[in-house]
């Protein structure tokens, strides 16, 4: 059974249609990666299938007591605010100390438990995040943008972290992205969206489609840099180099 299937799904936001006959679902322990331009209704077909909106017409179904993580786009925390990591995975519910302490390492910081939150790196504090999003042992963790912010070493980084917390939970990965030279070659399935879903595939298959390709470009911009090395380096502004990252 899918964890979460929407179909059909109509959503209008003060008089706009931002996302028309959406249908889509995921699978136990797949990857799937959302991308589409800004405004194409990724974030809120994110929150649709959470639970935060309701469709105005169509449906999503949700597998009985399925664990959600959530990890958000971005989480502003006073930096004059005295604030641990320990404590701040405490809240809003005390854990046990080695739970948290496993979900750190799961998460790639390791031992960053009484650092000061204010002190964090970008990349850091997004661990963080994603440490308190497993802590609930989630059959799927949901990232809305969650590299936002990064660079693209970072965000690489990131993702493979990523690939690495669904081996140690088994779960599910759902993303929201626009940063399509992150998009990593783990994804199981990439979906474009743009209002409506214009193609879905693996990541080779969709970085070829004419639909992708007409809403991204062929540039570096369009191109889907595929992460499997660690010496991968991004060529973010560079457009002459996009047949290198093509290759990949």
């Amino acid at each position: 059974m899918s964890l979460i299937a929407a179909k059909n799904i109509d959503f209008s936001h003060g008089g706009q249609q931002v996302l028309q006959g959406v249908s889509l679902s995921l699978e136990p322990g797949e990857i799937v990666t959302i991308v589409g331009p800004n405004g194409s209704g990724k974030s809120t077909m994110l929150r649709l299938l959470i639970g935060a909106l309701k469709p105005q017409k169509g449906s999503v179904t949700r597998k009985p007591g399925l664990r959600v993580g959530y990890v958000p786009q971005k989480l502003h925390i006073d930096p004059t605010l005295p604030i641990t990591v320990e404590r701040f995975l405490n809240l809003p519910h005390r854990v046990a100390a080695n739970d948290a302490a496993a979900a750190l390492e799961t998460a790639g910081v390791p031992g960053v438990g009484q650092r000061q939150m204010s002190q964090l790196s970008g990349g850091q504090f997004q661990r963080v995040l994603l440490a308190r999003a497993i802590l609930g042992k989630p059959d799927v963790l949901m990232l809305d943008e969650a590299t936002q912010g990064l660079d693209q070493p970072g965000s690489a980084s990131f993702y493979r972290q990523i690939e690495s917390v669904r081996r140690d939970l088994g779960c599910a990965v759902l993303m929201v992205s626009h940063e399509l030279h992150v998009v990593m070659s783990a994804s199981d399935r990439v979906i474009c969206l743009n209002g409506h879903v214009c193609c879905e595939g693996t990541p080779e298959v969709v970085s070829v489609a004419p639909a992708y390709r007409e809403l991204f470009g062929t540039g570096t911009g369009g191109a889907l840099a595929l992460y499997r090395h660690e010496h991968d380096h991004g060529h973010d502004h560079d457009h002459h180099h996009h047949s290198h990252e093509a290759a990949e």
